[in-house]
């Protein structure tokens, strides 16, 4: 695995590579990790695929060239994260991939299957948030009075930790999702990166009609996988979603929200190979 940077106007973005296979395929880590989240895949994937691994926005050395509140709070414009991504594409000589996307990388993942049809090879996405994000999720970001409440609640580490604490006790996150959004409030750092991801990240929501049109126009292999313990993104969620596309495969594990393993890898494998 090798560190590397690409720059444009827009942003300076940090990426892991890792693997040797021809194919390749774009990864969009979880919130509160980094590119290396899906490092184990290389041992049974790597000589099918090269990884590029990214540093989403707001996390470990990845800098938007404005990170500024009144910036963040515009929110990202898809057109924009398809634009970093083709700029990417050029600069590496990368005509086509394939994107893994877990739970808040699940959003990126399937903004750009929106965006650019034509380049996907096959759409995966693991606890997918983008299917139905959650009313936490919703409320924080794209509600004014909620954003407006999580922009306070940044700048006071207890307060946070006791909105977190309720969420759990209300069922809203399971002890997994709490356990995370606890390591992201320590500073006024972490905290600042938290709110900018509910709010810069409120125009990635799905576009149904659009991903299943584009989806099938392309013939797009696509794997959904699912923790059968995950209370954050049940595999019921779907059901409306894959009443409608059929095609998609689903795949269920005896795991919970933090699935990104070697359970998770081998049945990956099955799928891809």
């Amino acid at each position: 695995m090798t560190g590397h940077y690409f720059e444009n106007s827009f942003v300076k973005l940090h990426y892991y590579r890792f693997g040797k296979g021809a194919k390749h395929m774009f990864c969009f880590h979880g919130f509160g990790m980094h590119g290396k989240q899906f490092k184990l895949a290389e041992e049974k994937l790597g000589d099918q695929y090269t990884f590029w691994g990214f540093d989403l926005f707001f996390h470990k050395e990845t800098q938007l060239k404005d990170q500024s509140l009144a910036r963040v709070k515009k929110g990202l414009q898809k057109n924009e994260l398809a634009n970093v991504i083709l700029d990417f594409c050029k600069h590496e000589k990368i005509e086509t991939f394939s994107v893994l996307g877990y739970s808040m990388g699940s959003h990126y993942a399937t903004a750009i299957v929106e965006e650019l049809p034509s380049k996907i090879n096959e759409y995966i996405v693991a606890a997918p948030s983008s299917i139905n994000s959650g009313s936490l999720i919703r409320f924080f970001s794209k509600n004014k009075f909620g954003n407006k409440l999580l922009e306070k609640l940044m700048f006071s580490k207890k307060a946070m930790i006791n909105i977190i604490n309720l969420f759990k006790w209300t069922r809203l996150i399971d002890e997994s999702g709490r356990n995370i959004l606890r390591k992201e409030v320590g500073t006024a750092q972490l905290r600042f990166a938290l709110y900018s991801c509910f709010t810069y990240l409120r125009l990635l929501e799905t576009d149904e009609e659009k991903l299943i049109k584009v989806l099938m126009a392309y013939q797009i292999k696509s794997i959904f996988i699912f923790g059968r313990y995950d209370k954050m993104y049940l595999p019921i969620i779907g059901d409306a979603f894959f009443a409608k596309f059929q095609q998609a495969e689903v795949i269920i594990l005896d795991e919970n929200h933090e699935m990104i393993n070697q359970n998770f890898v081998d049945r990956l494998a099955q799928s891809l190979l």
